[in-house]
């Protein structure tokens, strides 16, 4: 009875929230309440809710220092450099964009935070994707996938996690990996690519030459077989200002400086298009340009290198694990701001720019704190993973390392990492090794779920990426799915390919 609760609980969640009937604050809240009440375990709703609120106050509050410490950085210029360096590659080439927003979501993950990379990745991205017109949950999904191969690192988690469960070393789960994850990761960097060209594509086909609907008003006429990105101002929430250029998406200008693609280049718009030139006019005043406008009162170029040291002195003691992180955050955000913000008001200013990124995430999480807490509480948590444990094939014994790979996919995205490590994959390794499969394949094989677990409803950080991105989680939800499974698949290809798993 708990196993189909737990399952109809899940389902009804997601269908609800992709369906857009229920906002997910309120589906995280009011769908576990009345499956509490189905399982006939109404009287402990509140004990089962402060006891999933106690488990992630600590997340919550770690994200919402986060928050405000990298909203600090960004803030003050920290990270204009990569940034710029990113755009310059970018350029206006649809292309190009989402490639480029793969290998900074994979690089920017190295520190092991999803909530970090979230943060630096959008602010970055954000403004090119607005400009050019692009898919935003193209930017989350592709985001999410990457940040989810990189969350394998063993200082991101799930490694170690599952090195605690099966008293293995964390390096000899990671280490032979590497190759497997690598391919999983250019195949990211590939999947980008295929996105960016299909953006590419409709970008072009909405303005082809004699396409009415999309011409802007007073377009000069053009050849039949160029295909121009055209400058128009719309209200979508996922077509912002499309860039000026050529097929290549090449024609924007420079654009480098304002991290926004958006530079003095030809192409469409020009006086003989009255309506894209006042499109390029009004772009730098959107809400999406001013993270990155290179004249914006709150940088900081002196304190630069202060900034970056302490930054790295962060993500160093988060490694070492010197202190918790939440306590590392609450400190370094503290300090952030007291020293690029002496006088009160600029302080005040910059913590009320960040109060809505803090309160939506902070509200997701404790929000789903009471999903987890009824999940893990009414014990349908472990009633599903025994289950689908339990109906595994007899046969699939010697096989228990491509059983627990596949597993790992469905079980880490509804599930905690810590409830799967932790609970199901012990049970899992036990099975394995009855029939001579060893811990270090179980473990490894576990990891590569990962990429898919990174969009789950219980990951926190995804509430970041698609808060700053004004993107619906059931959308980003709907697109990404998809690939990340895929992506995840490939992972565990490999590792059996090259004999890893």
């Amino acid at each position: 009875m708990l196993t189909f609760l737990g399952f109809a609980m899940i389902a009804t969640f997601l269908v609800l929230i992709m369906m857009k009937k229920m906002s997910p604050i309120a589906a995280l809240v009011l769908i576990p309440a009345l499956f509490c009440v189905f399982a006939g375990k109404s009287a402990h709703l509140g004990d089962y809710v402060i006891d999933g609120v106690g488990k992630l106050a600590p997340t919550a509050a770690m994200l919402m220092f986060a928050i405000v410490y990298f909203g600090v950085m960004i803030d003050v210029g920290l990270f204009d450099p990569i940034v710029r360096g990113i755009l310059r590659f970018c350029k206006a080439d649809p292309v190009r964009v989402v490639v480029g927003t793969a290998v900074l979501a994979a690089i920017v993950s190295l520190d092991g935070d999803g909530s970090t990379t979230f943060m630096i990745t959008v602010s970055a991205m954000y403004p090119l994707y607005k400009r050019l017109g692009l898919s935003l949950v193209v930017m989350t999904g592709v985001a999410a996938t990457a940040n989810g191969v990189m969350n394998t690192l063993p200082w991101g988690g799930p490694t170690a996690r599952a090195a605690t469960a099966l008293k293995v070393d964390a390096s000899d789960i990671f280490v032979p990996m590497i190759p497997a994850l690598a391919v999983g990761l250019l195949f990211v960097f590939g999947l980008a690519y295929v996105l960016g060209l299909k953006e590419r594509r409709r970008i072009g086909t909405l303005v082809m030459p004699g396409e009415e609907a999309e011409r802007p008003a007073g377009g000069a006429s053009e050849p039949a077989e160029q295909r121009l990105l055209v400058a128009t101002v719309t209200g979508s929430a996922d077509a912002g200002t499309a860039g000026a250029g050529a097929d290549t998406g090449a024609g924007a200008g420079g654009g480098g400086g304002t991290g926004a693609g958006a530079g003095s280049g030809s192409g469409a718009g020009s006086d003989a298009d009255p309506a894209g030139a006042a499109a390029r006019a009004a772009a730098p005043q959107e809400e999406g340009f001013q993270g990155l406008d290179p004249r914006r009162p709150t940088l900081r170029p002196r304190l630069y290198w202060f900034n970056a040291g302490l930054t790295v002195a962060l993500l160093a003691a988060m490694i070492a694990e010197l202190l918790p992180i939440p306590v590392l955050f609450l400190l370094g955000a503290a300090l952030a701001l007291t020293v690029n913000f002496p006088h009160m008001p600029d302080q005040k200013a910059r913590i009320a720019a960040h109060a809505d990124n803090v309160l939506n995430v902070a509200g997701m999480v404790f929000a789903a704190a009471v999903f987890t807490g009824v999940l893990s509480g009414t014990g349908m948590v472990k009633h599903m993973a025994d289950w689908l444990v339990g109906v595994v094939p007899e046969g699939m014994g010697p096989h228990m390392a491509l059983v627990t790979g596949l597993l790992s996919l469905p079980l880490t995205y509804f599930m905690s990492n810590d409830g799967f490590y932790f609970g199901v994959l012990p049970v899992l390794a036990e099975a394995g090794a009855a029939h001579g499969v060893s811990p270090l394949e179980i473990a490894r094989a576990a990891l590569v779920g990962q990429a898919l677990h990174m969009s789950s409803p219980l990951v926190p950080a995804v509430y970041v990426l698609v808060g700053m991105a004004k993107v619906e989680f059931g959308d980003h939800t709907r697109f990404t799915v998809k690939w990340a499974a895929l992506t995840s698949l490939v992972v565990l290809g490999a590792g059996m390919l090259f004999g890893i798993i």
